[in-house]
């Protein structure tokens, strides 16, 4: 297989979402969601019953919103469904797979419903399950197969047609250590080396920050947060430090200089000072403001943000203003 889909670095986004809202009678499963996917490796991140599945269902044109619209690939979910699922794949979290049939004909079979000429599509099939490391084990019945080797199954037929997009819902559900690990390494190569934008539905924090450069978090239905993720282990997020003196002076000079203080305590009762931080010269200028006032610092340690900081911050700003309407 060839990379056939191009990264441009203004490319239009894959996935357009306005004020989509989805009601099961009474049960709001999705709240007036707002969102513009870039083409990129997005972690679709959120507890269970967060709103997931029924996004990506949404999004696939397989269930009707009831209010609201998307775009999936320039596609309208709702007036275009069939076009949307012809350039988009979809590896379900359900173990929907035909037991009594070998990987190579149910792969090739998904290639032929895609519209490939059926010799086109045992040999797409092939490639394709030689991708996922299934090569060997092609003509085998898939009854036989463990559950890594299944989930692989799932994932050569969500892109044996050459999507532009694949949605993978819980690639590395029941997986052991060793088989996810794996599973994640081929999540990176679909967007890396084949091209194919990914969005990578999990409630694992550290699948999504692992393999995915951009994250979209929900909450309870709700949207809590829609960024890259690129760099966010090198950002410091937060300096910590304790002063001997007048620790409200220090931290209003550091607040006069734009840098967001907080007093904070610490595990023994003791007061400190919470520097929000985006770059290294939050350390001079810390130890500008100490010369200035001639206060001695007494601890300084720093902590870099990571994707559990956003989730925690975002979901809880989220149901803070839930619950505040």
């Amino acid at each position: 297989m060839t990379d056939t889909h191009a990264h441009p670095a203004a490319a239009p986004p894959v996935i357009d979402v306005q004020g989509l809202r989805k009601e099961f009678g009474k049960f709001v499963a999705l709240h007036d969601i707002n969102l513009t996917i870039p083409r990129a490796s997005v972690g679709l991140l959120g507890a269970n019953g967060a709103g997931k599945s029924t996004l990506i269902k949404s999004l696939l044109g397989l269930i009707k919103p009831t209010s609201g619209k998307a775009t999936v690939v320039g596609y309208d979910t709702q007036t275009q469904g069939t076009r949307v699922r012809e350039h988009v794949g979809y590896m379900p979290e359900a173990d929907a797979l035909p037991m009594a049939t070998t990987a190579a004909d149910f792969v090739a079979h998904m290639a032929e419903m895609s519209g490939l000429p059926a010799r086109a599509a045992r040999q797409r099939a092939a490639d394709v399950l030689y991708q996922v490391g299934l090569a060997e084990e092609r003509y085998r019945l898939i009854k036989g197969f463990s559950t890594g080797m299944k989930q692989r199954v799932k994932l050569a037929q969500s892109i044996v047609h050459d999507p532009e997009l694949v949605f993978l819902d819980e690639p590395t559900a029941g997986l052991d250590p060793k088989g996810r690990e794996e599973m994640l390494e081929l999540v990176e190569r679909i967007y890396q080396h084949l091209g194919i934008a990914v969005v990578f539905s999990s409630h694992i924090l550290e699948d999504i920050e692992l393999v995915c450069d951009y994250v979209v978090i929900l909450d309870g239905g709700r949207l809590a947060a829609s960024q890259p993720l690129g760099g966010i282990g090198d950002v410091l997020g937060q300096v910590t430090l304790r002063v001997d003196g007048d620790q409200d002076a220090f931290a209003g000079k550091l607040s006069a200089f734009g840098i967001p203080v907080e007093t904070t305590e610490n595990a023994s009762g003791a007061l400190e000072l919470a520097v929000t931080a985006s770059d290294e010269r939050v350390f001079d200028l810390i130890r500008d403001v100490a010369v200035s006032q001639d206060i001695a610092i007494r601890s300084l340690r720093s902590r870099s943000r990571s994707l559990e900081d956003i989730y925690l911050s975002t979901v809880g700003a989220t149901r803070e203003a839930e619950n505040g309407d």
